[in-house]
């Protein structure tokens, strides 16, 4: 059974120098543990997916621009992930917000070629002996 995603879901992106942690508007959400669940649809840079740092790739105007000025060199630049598309794939018979729940190894792509993937989908449950 899939893990869901829910805010603070740690994340990576391929041309990131950083991961990032998920942000979900408790809006009409289900908690998990008292944070709200994920669905596909959370993908707005900055409101749902925060920036990994520094960018990477040429891909990226910016970081084209830099590395074009620094004769070559690779220089990355700040990080704005621009995701057009939803997450996939989801969780179709579990819904959050009125839409697939985001679920752990779930990917989207950045405009920029970046593939973001769920690497931790959130809370873990602990126990003290």
């Amino acid at each position: 059974m899939p893990m869901n995603a829910c805010t603070g879901a740690l994340m990576t992106c391929t041309f990131g120098m950083a991961p990032s942690s998920l942000n979900v508007l408790p809006t009409g959400r289900i908690a998990v543990e008292g944070r709200p669940m994920a669905n596909i649809l959370d993908i707005m840079p900055i409101v749902n997916i925060p920036p990994f740092g520094m960018c990477t790739s040429l891909a990226n105007p910016t970081v084209a621009a830099a590395t074009a000025a620094a004769l070559g060199v690779l220089t990355p630049m700040p990080c704005l992930p621009v995701i057009p598309k939803p997450w996939s794939p989801g969780a179709p018979e579990t819904l959050a917000g009125g839409a697939p729940a985001l679920t752990a190894g779930s990917t989207c792509q950045c405009q920029w070629g970046g593939v973001v993937s769920m690497t931790l989908p959130g809370p873990m449950r602990t126990q003290s002996n």
